[in-house]
C-alpha cells in the first residue's frame, strides 16, 4: 500500500477543509466589527482552527510531495475513512478552542468535553444532525454557520468536492468517488470522474441558491437562517440554528418550502442531470423515484389518519388539537423529514400513537435514493432485497425456472444481488450490535437510566444518519446526557452508515493491510 500518497492526499484535504474555516472566520470577524462581542471567542477559534488545519495539512504534503503517484482501491478505501475520521477532528477544533480560550463560556458548557465537540462535528459531516446541545440558540452565529456549513460539505461528501476541486488524483479519483458515493451503483455521469463530480456541485450550488432565496423572500426569515437552514435542508441533514428546530418559525410556508428541498435532497441526483439533458420521461419512469415519492405520500397518509383527532405538542412545548388541517401539517412534515433522513422537527412525534412512530421507524430503515444526500439502506436497495425474496420463493414450488430480477427495464446481475444483500444484512447486524452497545456501556459508564427503546433508537439513527430517535433521544431531546464512550460508539455508526458499512469495516480485516 502506497501510505504516503494517502498521506499526501489527506493533507491536501485538510487544507481545503481549513480553508473553508477559514473563510467562515473571515465572517466572523466581519460580524465583530459591526459590533457583534458575542463573536470575539468563536472568531479566535476558527481562526487557529484554520490556521493549526493548514499547518497540519501543509506539513503532510510537505513530508510526501515527492511521493510516486499511486491511488489503488485500498488507497482509495483508506483515504476515504481517514477523511471522515480525520475531517470530523478538524472540524471539532473549533467548538473545543471556544470554550477554552478565555473569554470561552462556562466551564460546563457541552463543548468543554473533546468527545461531544467530536461528536458534534461526525454528526455534522456525516450528516446526521444528533446533537449534544440542549442551548442552541446561545451559540455564536459563526459557530452555528461552520456547524451548518459542515453539514451542507458532508451532504454532497467531502471526497466528492475534494476531487471536483483538485486534479492530482487523476485515474484514483475514480476509485475514490466510487469508495465515497452512496447507493449500490455509483456511476460516472460523465466519462471523466473529476467531470462528474463538478456537475454534481453544479447541481447542488443550483439548488442551495434556489432555498436560500426561497426561505429568504417567501419565508421571510433573516438571510443567515435562510443560509444555514438551505446548508442543512439539501444535505438532509437537520441542524438547525433554533433550539425548536423548524418548529420555532410557526410557519406555514417554511416549512412547505423546506419539505419541498427536503423530497429533493433525497432523489438521485443523476436524475437532475438526466433532468438537464431533457429526458423528463426517463426520469419518471425510473422505478426508484416512484417507489420513494409512493412511500412518502403513503406514509404520511397513515400519520396524518393517526394523529387526526390526537392531541400534538410542537417542539415549542405548545400543544394543541390535531385538525384535518393540523394532522396534515405536523404529519406530512415529520414524515417527509424523517423518510428523507434530515431529522427536522416541527412537533414531538414521541408523543404520537404507536401506529404512526412504527411507519416512522419502517421510513429509517428504508431511507431515501441511492446517488442522494439522505442516509438508511436506500430504496433502491430495499427494492432488489424484495425482488430477489420473490423470485427465491417461487423456486421454492418451480425449481426449474430462472426468472432474472429486474429493477424496471434493468437486469440485475448476481454480484449486485449478493452485493445488496450482504449491505442489508450487514447494516441489520450493525444495528443490533449498535442498540446492544449503547445499552451496555450506558449501564457501565452512564446513569443506567438508559431503555431499550432509547438505544435502538440511537443506534436507528446514527446509523441510518437521522438524528432524532424515540425516547431519551426524541424530537425535542439531545444526546448530551450519554457518556462519552457511549458518544463515540455512535460517533463510529455515523462514519459506516455514511460510507455505507464497508469502507470502514475493511479496515478491520487484517488482508487489507497484508495487501495478498
Amino acid at each position: 500500500m502506497n501510505l504516503r500518497y494517502v498521506l499526501k492526499q489527506l493533507g491536501l484535504l485538510l487544507v481545503v477543509l481549513s480553508l473553508l474555516l477559514l473563510a467562515v472566520a473571515a465572517w466572523s470577524g466581519l460580524q465583530l466589527l459591526q459590533d457583534e462581542p458575542a463573536e470575539a471567542g468563536a472568531f479566535r477559534a476558527l481562526l487557529i482552527a484554520a490556521v493549526s488545519g493548514l499547518g497540519a495539512g501543509g506539513i503532510l504534503w510537505g513530508l510526501t510531495r515527492s511521493t510516486r503517484p499511486q491511488l489503488g482501491r485500498r488507497e482509495a478505501l483508506l483515504l476515504v475513512a481517514l477523511t471522515w475520521l480525520v475531517g470530523a477532528a478538524l472540524a471539532a477544533l473549533p467548538y473545543l478552542l471556544w470554550v477554552h480560550l478565555p473569554d470561552g463560556p462556562a466551564a460546563t458548557h457541552p463543548f468543554n468535553s473533546p468527545v461531544n465537540c467530536y461528536f458534534e462535528a461526525m454528526s455534522g459531516l456525516t450528516t446526521t444532525g444528533a446533537t449534544i446541545l440542549s442551548d442552541i440558540d446561545a451559540l455564536p452565529r459563526s459557530l452555528l454557520l461552520w456547524r451548518a456549513f459542515t453539514q451542507w460539505i458532508g451532504g454532497l461528501g467531502i471526497v466528492v468536492l475534494f476531487v471536483a476541486v483538485l486534479p492530482t488524483l487523476g485515474v484514483g479519483g475514480k476509485r475514490l468517488f466510487q469508495v465515497e458515493a452512496p447507493g449500490p451503483s455509483p456511476e460516472g455521469l460523465q466519462p471523466h470522474i473529476r467531470q462528474t463530480a463538478r456537475v454534481l456541485l453544479y447541481i447542488y450550488l443550483v439548488l442551495s441558491a434556489t432555498q436560500i432565496l426561497a426561505v429568504w423572500l417567501i419565508g421571510r426569515t433573516s438571510l443567515f437562517d435562510a443560509v444555514c437552514h438551505t446548508f442543512t435542508t439539501l444535505a438532509t441533514a437537520g441542524f438547525s440554528t433554533r433550539n425548536a428546530s423548524i418548529g420555532a418559525y410557526q410557519s406555514r410556508a417554511v416549512e412547505i418550502i423546506i419539505i419541498c428541498f427536503m423530497v429533493l435532497g433525497g432523489v438521485n441526483f443523476g436524475l437532475y442531470f438526466a433532468l438537464i439533458r431533457g429526458k423528463l420521461k426517463s426520469v419518471w419512469r425510473d422505478p426508484e423515484l416512484r417507489t420513494y415519492l409512493g412511500l412518502m405520500v403513503v406514509g404520511s397518509a397513515i400519520i396524518v389518519l393517526c394523529l387526526a383527532g390526537q392531541s400534538i405538542t410542537t417542539t415549542t412545548g405548545r400543544p394543541i388539537d390535531a385538525s384535518a388541517g393540523a394532522a396534515i401539517r405536523y404529519g406530512v412534515f415529520t414524515t417527509v423529514s424523517i423518510a428523507t433522513t434530515t431529522g427536522y422537527c416541527t412537533a414531538d412525534f414521541n408523543t404520537w400513537p404507536f401506529l404512526a412512530k412504527a411507519v416512522l421507524i419502517l421510513l429509517m430503515f428504508i431511507g431515501g435514493s441511492a446517488g442522494s444526500t439522505a442516509g438508511g439502506i436506500k430504496v433502491i436497495r430495499i427494492w432488489i432485497a424484495f425482488k430477489v425474496m420473490l423470485s427465491e420463493i417461487e423456486r421454492v414450488f418451480r425449481p426449474h425456472v430462472v426468472r432474472p430480477v429486474r429493477v424496471g427495464s434493468t437486469t440485475v446481475d448476481d454480484e449486485l444481488k449478493l452485493a445488496t444483500l450482504a449491505y442489508v444484512v450487514g447494516i441489520v447486524i450493525l444495528f443490533v450490535l449498535g442498540s446492544g452497545a449503547v445499552m451496555l456501556l450506558e449501564q457501565w459508564t452512564g446513569d443506567g437510566t438508559c431503555d431499550y427503546t432509547t438505544a435502538a433508537s440511537a443506534s436507528i439513527a446514527s446509523l441510518f444518519t437521522i438524528g432524532p430517535g424515540l425516547a431519551m433521544v426524541g424530537a425535542i431531546e439531545n444526546y448530551g446526557w450519554m457518556s462519552s464512550s457511549t458518544k463515540l460508539v455512535l460517533c463510529l455508526l455515523m462514519a459506516l452508515g455514511r460510507l455505507e458499512v464497508f469502507a470502514i469495516i475493511v479496515l478491520f480485516t487484517p488482508r487489507f493491510w497484508r495487501g495478498d
